[in-house]
């Protein structure tokens, strides 16, 4: 498996730079991605979507976990527009030396 896939049972998540995001495959489907912008030596997370009939299964938070352990891995420095993944790492705050929190609006 390369860098930029991780998978277990049921859940595989794979980065597609051409598309600037990360997807959760089930099943041979999409069904949740988290996209961003990736400038030198930083990742900026702008948009999580988990397809409702996955919602409250831990997918959001597993991909969460998935793309923030590869930009630490990556030494890149977060940024998280996205609110999903900003509250991800507000409760994981293991993750804060790598991020640079924007300001909200």
């Amino acid at each position: 498996m390369d860098q930029g896939q991780r998978a277990s049972a049921d859940f595989e998540a794979v980065d597609y730079p051409d598309r600037r995001r990360w997807e959760v495959h089930s099943s041979g489907e999409v069904v949740a991605y988290a996209e961003y912008r990736l400038m030198p030596g930083r990742i900026v997370f702008t948009h999580t979507v988990v397809e409702p009939a996955h919602e409250g299964h831990g997918v959001g938070s597993r991909l969460a976990r998935t793309v923030l352990d590869d930009a630490v891995a990556r030494g890149l420095r977060i940024t998280p527009r996205c609110p999903f993944i900003r509250a991800y790492i507000q409760r994981h705050p293991e993750y804060m030396p790598s991020v640079d929190m924007p300001e909200r609006h």
